[in-house]
């Protein structure tokens, strides 16, 4: 498995293919590139993203293939959301997801000292027939709305 600090460039990402060994097809070429414009994204809204901008003409089914094995792989991370559809981070490093669970979209949170208690935290604890493998930290929240002077949104 393969682990980064941050979003990979086209040419490493074409290296972290070539460590998996897995080729630089177009397709995972032009599913990288719209993850790039995405960071948090479903196979849905790749395939829309490269519909639109032209990119490559792929399946939904190729799309969500090709995001499985590259989470699989170590290059991008996948979670389920809470309108149960997978949703993928082309940033695999450890952070912090807000998680809006009225629009189902996930917003990053850079604050390494707070996932660093976390895992300080879990390191002293034992946990009865377990092995922490990992943390993963979400925080499920809903924007908030506010009224203005004018009584406008």
């Amino acid at each position: 498995m393969i682990r980064h600090t941050a979003m990979l460039s086209e040419k490493e990402f074409r290296q972290a293919l070539k460590a998996c060994s897995l080729k630089a097809t177009p397709q995972r070429i032009a599913v990288h590139g719209a993850m790039m414009a995405l960071v948090h994204a479903s196979a849905d809204s790749v395939t829309a993203w490269l519909r639109e901008n032209g990119t490559a003409d792929v399946t939904v089914a190729s799309v969500y293939n090709i995001l499985s094995q590259l989470a699989k792989a170590g290059i991008y991370r996948s979670r389920m959301s809470a309108n149960a559809k997978m949703y993928f981070d082309v940033d695999p490093s450890k952070h912090i997801h807000f998680y809006d669970s009225v629009n189902h979209s996930y917003k990053d949170l850079a604050d390494e000292e707070l996932v660093a208690l976390v895992e300080e935290r879990l390191k002293r604890r034992r946990i009865k027939g377990y092995k922490i493998d990992g943390i993963d930290l979400q925080i499920i929240c809903h924007p908030t709305r506010r009224k203005t002077a004018g009584g406008r949104d």
